[in-house]
């Protein structure tokens, strides 16, 4: 259990520090005028998902400890979007169309909402 968790977090860590750097790379490339960064990280962030969804399940199914350590530690700390988009996508290959659109919907909106209370409260205090 301990190794595992171990693993997660230095799967974490890479995640995050790629995020950094290739977010911080495109960005300087690319100029401030609009968050290319995020945007490269967020679309890199869906192929790699769908990647490693498909090769741990269908190609490799016996390595669901690696999905764990891949999706949840660097996947997650890399980008949640791509969770956000692969949860989305699943419910749309599901049959389940309103679920999928309520989910972008609803996280979206919530999303945007909370953002501004968040900046609101902020500066309240």
């Amino acid at each position: 259990m301990w190794q595992k968790i171990l693993l997660i977090a230095v799967a974490g860590a890479c995640g995050t520090l790629a995020r950094y750097g290739l977010a911080g790379l495109v960005q300087r490339v690319a100029g401030p005028s609009f968050p290319w960064g995020t945007v490269s990280v967020n679309a890199l962030g869906c192929l790699l998902f769908g990647l490693i969804w498909t090769l741990t399940s269908e190609r490799f199914p016996g390595t669901g400890e690696m999905r764990i350590i891949a999706l949840t530690g660097f996947m997650g700390a890399f980008t949640t979007f791509s969770t956000f988009i692969a949860e989305t996508g699943n419910l749309l290959a599901d049959g389940e169309h309103w679920y999928g659109l309520g989910n972008v919907v609803l996280q979206n909106v919530v999303g945007l909402v909370l953002f501004f209370l968040g900046m609101a409260l902020g500066r309240f205090i």
